[in-house]
């Protein structure tokens, strides 16, 4: 048997959406093998972080040479669905509003055709002095490719 080994991925942009795929392990589950509330905030996490990191803005090099800080600001998770050990999910993530310093982010967990949760975020971008400043150029155009054109500045979950 051979194995061949993948690698990491950051994932892929299909139809607008920045997609990752994820396999939940032991240790991200409870004790009832269901995925732990707080650890679906990490899985939130790889996906902007991969969706910056597939964009060519990593946040080493958007912190070194830039000194922008990427940080969230406000975030609300809607818990719909649970996922177990052993499942393979998928994390999308897609932009709203990009303003000045900050921008919204949409984002959920699906099995298959099942959306599991969804979340919306307001991400900004600080600096080295812990003070606003302006999203890059250079990613304000890199997210413009998962940016929605039809996407409500979000606030709150609508249920």
């Amino acid at each position: 048997m051979t194995i061949t080994d993948p690698g990491p991925t950051s994932g892929k942009i299909v139809e607008g959406r920045h997609v990752l795929p994820l396999r939940v392990y032991y240790e991200d589950t409870d004790a009832a093998g269901i995925v732990y509330y707080a650890n679906w905030l990490r899985f939130l996490e790889r996906g902007r972080t991969e969706l910056l990191r597939l964009l060519g803005h990593e946040h080493s090099a958007l912190r070194d040479e830039r000194g922008v800080n990427w940080v969230v600001r406000r975030c609300t998770i809607d818990y719909l669905k649970p996922a177990r050990l052993d499942d393979t999910i998928e994390v999308l993530t897609s932009c709203g509003e990009l303003r000045g310093a900050s921008l919204d982010m949409m984002q959920e967990a699906r099995r298959g055709t099942e959306t599991l949760i969804r979340a919306e975020l307001l991400v900004a971008c600080m600096g080295p002095n812990g003070r606003p400043t302006r999203l890059p150029q250079g990613l304000r155009a890199a997210l413009a490719q998962v940016a929605g054109s039809n996407t409500p500045r979000s606030r709150h979950i609508q249920v």
